[in-house]
């Protein structure tokens, strides 16, 4: 369902309406429009080589009031991106609306994320198949979802997506726990958890956690958290799968379940060869109970112990 457009917005979409028309333009087919009514927009990037081709998919929401006063909602699907090439080049898509705050910028936004691909083809890094790197484990199987848009967490955050900026650089890196492997045909599991209240502290968790070379060398590091907002009597939260398809919103559906709030758990897996198929799913829920309930979290070890089909229902909350 489209929203409905305020008079104070209508600059705001002016401005949207011109810079689309500007990027189609530009861009041609690469530029594609997924839902116009809704402002949901892709776009495909590469690197323009032959030799070394790399390519990401840019997912863009447009709020009411981008670009006056909130920033585009994205996502970046990229088979080869991950990790603490991921953070960098988010931190700098952040440091580009900061410092043009106010302005149109998806068309630097999209020669930003051009620039890194060069970069990264320029590198030692540099693969010859990036449709296939690190696509070692069950995303073999999911490989046809993979360019599929999935904009349930945008939904999600969109209307929040701005309190991102909205927090100084005096927050303190919360504690962060790390929690007991599992292994299963060489596969293994573990899980880091840390308290946050701000979107601010779940990117510093993510950066801390990164410093760590063993957690950035995982093959996956899925992600969620719920924050729960008192003066709107809701919750902000959101979810990353990094590559392992629907892990991250599976892991969200278990913190909902739990009615977990003002936490965020990181569950890092290290491929060993042998596809898990829908276990892989099971071992990354039981990390994050485990680590949960290990730092009390649930109600009781008991509760938490339970399937998710026997596990108590949160009470009944307005979510975002």
């Amino acid at each position: 369902m489209a929203d409905i457009i305020n008079p104070e917005n209508e600059e705001d979409l002016q401005a949207q309406i011109e810079e689309v028309e500007a990027l189609s333009s530009i861009y041609g087919d690469e530029w594609c429009v997924i839902d116009e009514a809704s402002r949901i927009f892709c776009i495909k990037i590469s690197n323009d080589s032959e030799e070394s081709k790399l390519t990401a998919c840019l997912q863009i929401i447009l709020p009411l009031d981008y670009p006056s006063a909130s920033p585009p909602i994205y996502q970046i699907n990229a088979a080869w991106l991950r990790g603490s090439e991921r953070a960098r080049l988010a931190n700098s898509l952040e440091d580009l609306y900061v410092e043009h705050a106010g302005e149109s910028i998806l068309y630097m936004w999209v020669e930003k994320i051009r620039e890194f691909l060069v970069e990264k083809s320029q590198s030692s890094e540099t693969v010859d198949l990036p449709g296939k790197v690190n696509m070692t484990t069950e995303e073999e199987e999911d490989d046809d979802d993979e360019n599929i848009p999935d904009f349930s967490t945008f939904r999600l955050s969109t209307e929040n997506a701005h309190l991102f900026m909205e927090h100084g650089n005096d927050e303190e890196i919360p504690p962060i726990k790390h929690g007991n492997t599992i292994t299963d045909r060489r596969s293994t599991f573990q899980p880091h958890l840390a308290p946050v209240v701000t979107p601010r502290q779940v990117k510093m968790v993510l950066e801390k956690l990164y410093e760590n070379k063993k957690i950035a060398s995982a093959t996956h590091n899925i992600y969620a958290y719920r924050i729960y907002c008192e003066d709107k009597n809701s919750f902000l939260q959101d979810c990353e799968d990094d590559g392992e398809t629907a892990a991250g919103g599976r892991l969200l559906h278990l913190l909902q379940i739990l009615d977990v709030r003002n936490v965020m758990v990181v569950v890092s897996r290290w491929y060993g060869g042998i596809l898990l198929g829908p276990d892989r799913f099971k071992h990354i829920n039981n990390c994050a109970r485990n680590i949960l309930v290990e730092e009390g979290y649930t109600a009781s070890t008991d509760e938490a112990s339970k399937s998710g089909a026997k596990t108590k229902r949160p009470k009944s909350k307005k979510t975002k």
